[in-house]
Order: C-alpha cells, then structure tokens, then sequence
C-alpha cells in the first residue's frame, strides 16, 4: 500500500435502503465525486488527495458497482439520485459539491434539478443532460452511431455473458481504446478495472442503469416535459475528443442552467478526461470550487 492509498477511509454509508462503498479523505466542506460506466470510486485516484487538502472528499461506488450493495431493482435515474442524496444526509451535511462523470453526471444533473438545496456547486465532466440525451437519440444520428453499444445493452442477460468471457478485451477497448491520451491507461491499472467488473452481481447492475434510461415507460415519462432548470452555479468541463458523446451536448445549456455557467473545452482529451489530464481538472475543481491549486 503506497502512502497515498494508506490516507484513503473506505467505509459504508446507510442511504436510501443500501448500502454504498465510498472512499473518503480530508476534512470540511464536502465534495461528492460520481464516477461512471464501467468505473469504480478508483476513476477520481487523481482528484482525492488534490481536492482533500481543502474539503471532505467522499466517493462512492454508485448502486452496482464495485463493493456497493447491487440489488435487482433501483437502476433509474430518480432513484440513483435518492441514494445519492441520502448519501449527503448520512454524513451529516446538508449541502456538497457535487462532481458528476458520464452516468455521473447524468445523476449530478438530475441531483441539481430535483434537490437545488442540497448542492453548493455543480461540475459537470463529459456527461449529457439526460433531457438533452434522450433528445440527441431521437434526432442526431452521428450520436445514434457513436451510442450503438446502448441497443445492445438491452437484451437480458446476454451481454453480461459475452463481457464476462471477455472482460480483459472489453476492459481495453473501452478504456484504452477509446482514449485520445492512450498512457493514462496502464496493464495495471486495466488489471484493477478488471477485477472490480468482475465481482458477482457489477455487469448486471452496471447495464442495468442503460436498460432502465432506455425503458418505454421512461420515454413516455419524459416525452414532452420540460426539465426543471438548473438553479446552482455550475462549470462544465469537456474533453473535444469524446468517441462517445457529440459536442452537441453542450450546446443550449443557457435554457438549462438560471445561475453563473462556465463550459470549458479541453483539446486533445477523450472521454476519460479526469484521468487524462488529472492535473488539468485538478486546477480547474480547485479554482471553481474557490481554493487555490496548492
């Protein structure tokens, strides 16, 4: 264990009838980080000790994943966002910054919609609005192509089973493949993603989150609705590069977002982008969140 490792807390916290693995380091203000897909509280190794030297940092694995609980149900995005939520409340705060990842993010945006009370700040990380996603899968069929591995998602069972016989592969393509800057994913660190899509129950939970984003019943849900705006100051941060998600995402966020916006584009940088440029997206968390780089 390296001395960086031996400063992190891993305990569980109580939340909306689960049980959620987080991480922990540092101590005041909180700052709640979300990974994504197929992710693990290890995606923000890079954040944590830059950010706790200012705040409580807490990152959970997210409903599924890793060493948190992974029940059958539970995978749309209202109820993620309630286990995030309740993830605050149990710690004792009642408010946090709040830093969201593709799913995330997804769940950060939904966070800053239904609960504006609860967040300080919003940062978004190369993660869709989901009104705007649902809109771009209508109509945009560059995203269509480039999101084909959703559709896939969608038949029970067999893509678990064709990952799991191939996860080493799937782990590769999806992280280092993907990647504009291709040395931010290591054997090792492809061995540790590994491992922890591998534990009994992550595959299935981790599709789940798809499965129930592209269910009738949430089409008919949203069909028509307009989204809450976001009431919080908030920065968007976006590696050009993204193979999966289309610049269009970030466009019209002034009909989202009533409060102090700022969107940054990084060159050069894929979807991966905190762990592509992690000292980039240090500097950039510390001065939106009103610390100085250290």
């Amino acid at each position: 264990m390296t001395a960086l490792e031996a400063a992190w807390q891993h305990h569980f916290v109580e939340t909306n009838r689960i049980r959620l693995h987080c991480v922990t380091q540092g101590e005041g203000d909180l700052v709640v980080l979300l990974h994504g897909f197929p992710e693990f509280w290890y995606s923000w190794r890079y954040q944590i000790p830059a950010l706790a030297r200012n705040f409580k940092v807490v990152v959970p694995d997210l409903r599924g994943y890793n060493d948190s609980d992974k029940p059958e149900s539970g995978y749309d995005l209202d109820t993620l966002t309630a286990d995030i939520k309740g993830l605050i409340e149990s710690l004792g705060y009642v408010k946090a910054h709040i830093v969201g990842h593709d799913w995330g993010g997804a769940i950060a945006w939904n966070l800053a919609q239904k609960f504006p009370q609860h967040l300080n700040q919003l940062v978004i990380l190369n993660a869709p609005h989901p009104n705007r996603w649902l809109q771009e899968m209508g109509t945009n069929i560059d995203q269509l192509r480039r999101s084909w591995y959703v559709f896939a998602f969608q038949i029970p069972g067999v893509p678990e089973w064709l990952i799991q016989q191939n996860l080493k592969e799937f782990v590769r393509n999806i992280f280092r493949e993907q990647a504009t800057r291709k040395s931010a994913f290591t054997a090792d660190l492809a061995r540790i993603y590994q491992e922890a899509l591998a534990k009994p129950g992550v595959l299935s939970g981790a599709l789940n989150y798809y499965r129930h984003l592209m269910s009738p019943l949430n089409w008919v849900h949203n069909l028509g609705r307009e989204p809450s705006p976001v009431t919080v100051p908030t920065l968007v941060l976006w590696g050009e590069d993204d193979s999966f998600w289309s610049k269009n995402f970030t466009e019209g966020l002034d009909k989202l977002i009533k409060a102090p916006f700022e969107i940054k584009f990084i060159p050069q940088c894929g979807h991966w982008i905190q762990q592509e440029v992690p000292h980039l997206v240090n500097r950039e968390l510390l001065n939106f969140l009103g610390k100085s780089p250290i």
